[in-house]
């Protein structure tokens, strides 16, 4: 399944729906989307990765540059991941840097 992503600024929120499977090439999509955002007021980025299917350590690369790019004030929030996501979020330490929620807003 090809990678989409779908983006909506409503204040200091970033929405951004991701769907497929977020690999090395999809990643720099989305890094881009990330730098589009980065110099407007976001404290929220709000993820919504239910039609997620794959993400790689390439995907993981650009949740951290999130933080370095927008600032440390930032926070992340993942909806509805599946399983795989969060087994790879969780192996890799990451699920201390981002909030998995079910909906948005909590």
């Amino acid at each position: 399944m090809a990678f989409k992503i779908d983006t909506v600024l409503d204040e200091q929120v970033a929405r951004m729906t991701l769907v497929g499977e977020l690999d090395s090439l999809s990643a720099r999509v989305f890094q881009t989307e990330i730098e589009k955002i980065a110099n407007q007021p976001i404290d929220y980025l709000v993820l919504d990765m239910e039609k997620l299917d794959f993400m790689s350590s390439a995907g993981l690369r650009v949740l951290i540059f999130s933080k370095q790019k927008i600032g440390p004030k930032l926070s992340i929030y993942i909806v509805k991941p599946q399983e795989l996501i969060i087994d790879t979020l969780e192996k890799t330490g990451l699920h201390h840097s981002v909030t998995i929620v079910d909906q948005y807003p909590v």
